[in-house]
């Protein structure tokens, strides 16, 4: 397995190790101990999982920044199993010297890396294959009362989005996302984390 830390404390990209052959290829998409390790918790602290979720979606297809406040708050596990993403993680907790950084993955049916996106983060994908089908394992139930978005276009995050070229209109948004307010909006509220 391969760990790659990000300049923002928190989230982690995992490269698992593939074994293939010419039938086709094996590997392991989730080990607690490795977790815990990739995290650097001890086993007994690592976080543990409450549901998994699957999402389709369309090329140009941007779902997020979405997250769940306490006593609700998740953690994610995000891979994708089918197409290619960009996935995105944001820092929204307010004692935090990386407040509203974010960092971004490119995860892929070829590379099988999965993105950690802990609590206090929101979390966005965009789709840059023709479909993709994303997995993720959530740390606790959704719960709509706790249920939080942040703009994905704020223009304070300058988030990156890698729009394939040519493409006009911009990203397939949902009303949901396109209304949801800036992360300055959030805080405003009392909607981010301490």
């Amino acid at each position: 397995m391969q760990v790659e830390r990000f300049s923002v404390e928190g989230p982690v990209q995992i490269s698992p190790r593939v074994y293939g052959d010419d039938r086709g290829y094996f590997l392991e998409t989730w080990n607690r101990k490795q977790f815990a390790e990739a995290i650097q918790l001890p086993l007994e602290a690592s976080p543990t999982f409450a549901q998994d979720n699957q999402s389709r979606s369309s090329k140009s297809v941007l779902r997020g920044l979405h997250y769940q406040l306490p006593p609700h708050a998740q953690g994610k596990l995000v891979r994708c199993v089918r197409g290619e993403i960009f996935d995105v993680a944001v820092d929204i907790r307010r004692s935090s010297p990386t407040y509203g950084q974010w960092v971004g993955a490119h995860l892929s049916e070829e590379n099988h890396s999965q993105l950690w996106v802990p609590a206090g983060f929101a979390h966005g994908f965009l789709v840059l294959s023709d479909s993709a089908e994303v997995l993720y394992k959530a740390t606790d139930f959704w719960d709509k009362g706790s249920e939080r978005s942040i703009r994905w276009d704020d223009p304070a995050l300058a988030i990156a989005w890698p729009f394939p070229s040519g493409e006009e209109g911009g990203p397939s948004v949902s009303d949901k996302d396109r209304e949801a307010p800036t992360l300055a909006e959030a805080a405003a509220r009392g909607e981010v984390f301490p």
